[in-house]
């Protein structure tokens, strides 16, 4: 039974995926608020909140071109709570804000989305100017002047030492880019991405990227949206779709100044996570983690205690236990090595998704009630539990 101080999300929905759309980041985002609409069986006039991250990004509009304010003025949305900001632990964070909205009674019924064009946008640099800068500052202070001009630098430090310290191969390290593959060869949405099932050949002769990280630990620039409605435990005679109870919410955030920090934000974010909630992870079905490259999940792995820590690399050794049909399915959809850079909203969608019974081909057997959605990596971390209960 429903609790109305609860939040559950509701309709969710995703545009077309792809890689050089012309169709424009706001089209791209009213088609999957039409899409989430319809599954939960509301009208536009009974939402009353829109969260989103990070907002609009106007120094890099491919990394984020639509802010919740061109949402709400696009929609003609009568909002009571609006959120968008970088200065927040991490993507799924904006679902989190919105289930807090709804828990006070803010708001019945947020969108949250997150809007990603970077493939399009480098295709199109005259309508959308690069990023330049003539000083760097935030966080790019503590990286740039390294070289470390992308996160695959910094996220390598932390797989190097992973290997150094406890053993982990690249070998072990594949299998998460090999599962994401199997199962985006099974999701329709992820057909611009992949196209064929990535090899252990393949993938030890591909380039590397930066040491221990090859070409397919690294997702790619993709042009989506991806929304997730969130609504509150008093509104569900509302919906027509079965809720998904956001169960407990977790996130952190570190220094971006960091010297060889010890563990990233999702160790101590997974610790959080179970305070809040009366599950274990002997009563999760499936993990929904992000994988902006092919380490992170490891880090969450072992975070939230699916084994110890430094145990990452035995516990995936082989694929058994994170496919499909294993005892912990992982990124059911291809996740964003399979299916595409959805920046962290794509987990919370596929593991509603799972949890509804949804995923055609790919979906997981037996009766799934429990799934931990995760975004961020390094000094970011957010995670949801989500519970079809």
């Amino acid at each position: 039974m429903a609790k109305t101080r609860e939040a559950y999300i509701s309709g969710v929905g995703q545009s077309e995926v792809g890689v050089r759309l012309t169709r424009t980041p706001l089209g791209l985002t009213v088609d999957a608020v039409k899409v989430a609409l319809a599954e939960a069986g509301l009208e536009l006039s009974q939402i009353d909140g829109v969260s989103t991250f990070p907002g609009k990004s106007h120094g890099y509009l491919g990394f984020s071109p639509i802010g919740s304010d061109e949402l709400i003025e696009a929609l003609g949305i009568k909002s009571k709570f609006q959120f968008g900001a970088m200065e927040q632990p991490a993507q799924l964070s904006a679902i989190a804000a919105a289930a807090m909205a709804v828990k006070e009674g803010l708001a019945r019924h947020v969108i949250c989305f997150r809007t990603v064009y970077e493939a399009a946008a480098m295709s199109r640099p005259e309508e959308f100017a690069p990023l330049q800068h003539k000083e760097v500052s935030g966080g790019s202070q503590w990286t740039s002047p390294f070289w470390a001009l992308s996160a695959a630098c910094w996220t390598a430090q932390y797989a190097n030492r992973h290997m150094h310290r406890y053993g982990l191969t690249r070998e072990q390290l594949a299998m998460i880019a090999i599962n994401g593959s199997k199962n985006a060869m099974l999701n329709p949405n992820a057909r611009a991405i992949t196209k064929e099932e990535l090899t252990l050949d393949k993938y030890m002769s591909a380039r590397l990227i930066s040491t221990p990280l090859c070409l397919y630990d690294c997702d790619r620039f993709t042009d989506c949206s991806t929304v997730v409605i969130v609504s509150s435990g008093d509104a569900l005679d509302e919906i027509a779709c079965e809720p998904i109870r956001i169960a407990a919410m977790a996130g952190s955030c570190d220094r971006f100044s960091w010297d060889q920090v010890e563990w990233p934000a999702a160790y101590e974010t997974g610790a959080d996570l179970w305070k809040r909630t009366d599950y274990k992870p002997k009563d999760v079905d499936t993990v929904q983690f992000y994988d902006g490259f092919a380490f992170l999940p490891i880090t969450w792995l072992e975070g939230l205690g699916f084994c110890g820590k430094g145990e990452g690399g035995q516990f995936i050794e082989g694929g058994t236990r994170i496919a499909r049909g294993g005892e912990l399915p992982l990124n059911t959809g291809g996740g964003q090595l399979g299916a595409g850079r959805l920046h962290g909203f794509g987990f919370a969608h596929e593991a509603a998704t799972q949890l509804r019974k949804k995923g055609g081909a790919r979906q997981i057997p037996g009766d799934p009630k429990v799934a931990i959605a995760s975004s961020g990596g390094g000094p970011l971390a957010a995670a949801l539990l989500l519970a079809r209960d």
